[in-house]
């Protein structure tokens, strides 16, 4: 991945599929820093752990999504059925398919 912007995103996908299989202390970290935008030291004050007890945190969390991702490949696949129905979104025939497959989301 190129930039931090792009990181955010597919961390925050990856944990839109996987997240509760993550601790409930990762998923709060998590939704803090990834969603809610706070710096370490704010969730560090916040949770009343240190700074690098929450970065550390947040690094295991990433590595279970990353390790989720290798095994079960949920965000790829779903990436691939997005690219089916974007094909043939707009063709009569498939119409109740793509209902379907939009159902499944």
């Amino acid at each position: 991945m190129t930039n931090t912007l792009e990181k955010k995103v597919y961390f925050s996908q990856l944990f839109y599929i996987y997240g509760k299989l993550l601790t409930r202390k990762q998923q709060e970290l998590f939704i803090a820093y990834y969603e809610e935008d706070y710096s370490l030291q704010e969730i560090a004050d916040e949770f009343g752990i240190s700074r690098n007890a929450v970065h550390d945190a947040l690094k295991t969390a990433i590595k279970n999504l990353e390790n989720f991702e290798e095994v079960l490949n949920l965000f790829k696949k779903n990436q691939k059925l997005d690219k089916i129905i974007d094909k043939y979104q707009n063709n009569k025939e498939f119409e109740s398919i793509i209902t379907e497959l939009k159902e499944m989301e």
